[in-house]
């Protein structure tokens, strides 16, 4: 402003040597700011300031514009002050805030957008694992109550003790101990200290558990056929044995009714194939993923593969899986 002050008072002092009139247009053309020029009796000659102005101050403020009183033309030409009011300022002021408000909005908006971005990022494994788990608890649920309901109904006073009710009762604790040594080792193995190994005859032991299976097999009218010959392999018995009985439950449970089973070891590779349901050709990537069930058809709460897909992976055993919707699954371990 003093600047602009002082050009308007060279331009009247210069306008007075040449003895030539003052310019208002020339001088509103390049001054950016209200003026007023004053005589020395505080009379307005020009100018387009309409307020009264007190010329004793320097520097004053009217509403929201500041005043520069400037009175160096000395009486060039009659003028004796030169008044300039800013009219920039405010305006840059509100032009400031309101650009500092539209950024400040648009930048949280665009923050809010990454934050719930992120917050659904970070939250979603742990919603997905805890909707997994509330699902986990329900269909154990469902699992334990299905064989205790049984035995509560084999042993009741109504029902004598006949070798079918014996029979019911011994395949329901089977399955309840199933269930039992799956969530231990699902649950502690992680905790517990490496199992011993020992140099194991996997034929023998397969032989064992069919006898076991028989029972289950025989209530789905089930044909399982073995073809194994002797294999050694060095992985602790438990291990193994839960291994084999995950992946032969399976086959019976999502078995159609008098289907077939065939099992063959040879050449240190173990095949487990059945004539089941099968599994959708999408599907068969995430069946080792722990709760995952393919199918709502059968019972289960989908840690059977989980379990035996680690004790493969601890034991550097390779297991492959081929599957036929409505045609069968089969397993391939390569020990």
């Amino acid at each position: 402003m003093q600047n602009v002050a002082s050009k308007i008072s060279s331009s009247i002092i210069y306008a007075h040597m040449s003895k030539l009139t003052i310019n208002t247009t020339k001088l509103a053309s390049y001054i950016q700011y209200d003026y007023a020029l004053y005589d020395n009796k505080h009379n307005k000659l020009a100018g387009n300031i309409k307020e009264d102005i007190d010329l004793t101050k320097r520097i004053q403020k009217i509403d929201d514009t500041y005043i520069l009183v400037d009175g160096t033309p000395r009486g060039h030409l009659g003028v004796y002050h030169i008044v300039i009011r800013e009219n920039i300022f405010k305006d840059k002021i509100t032009s400031l805030i309101e650009k500092s408000i539209f950024y400040f909005v648009i930048i949280y908006s665009i923050i809010a957008i990454i934050g719930y971005y992120l917050a659904d990022l970070f939250l979603a494994p742990i919603i997905n694992e805890r909707r997994k788990l509330n699902n986990f608890i329900k269909d154990t649920t469902h699992e334990l109550n299905t064989p205790i309901t049984a035995i509560l109904m084999s042993t009741s006073k109504d029902s004598p003790l006949t070798a079918k009710n014996m029979q019911r009762i011994n395949l329901s604790a089977k399955r309840i101990s199933e269930i039992y040594k799956d969530l231990v080792y699902l649950f502690l193995h992680e905790n517990k200290n490496e199992p011993r190994s020992t140099i194991l005859q996997l034929d023998k032991i397969i032989a064992v558990q069919l006898d076991y299976f028989e029972a289950f097999a025989s209530k789905k009218k089930l044909t399982i056929t073995s073809n194994i010959e002797a294999t050694s392999f060095e992985m602790e018995k438990e291990n193994f044995i839960r291994l084999f009985n995950n992946l032969i439950s399976n086959a019976i449970k999502y078995n159609k009714i008098g289907g077939s089973i065939d099992i063959e070891l040879k050449n240190k590779t173990l095949i487990i194939k059945d004539t089941g349901i099968g599994i959708k050709k999408e599907l068969v990537k995430d069946i080792f993923n722990r709760y995952y069930r393919a199918t709502k058809d059968q019972g289960g709460f989908g840690i059977g593969l989980n379990i035996a897909y680690h004790i493969c992976k601890t034991y550097n055993i390779q297991i492959e899986v081929e599957s036929i919707e409505k045609e069968g699954t089969t397993f391939t371990l390569k020990f």
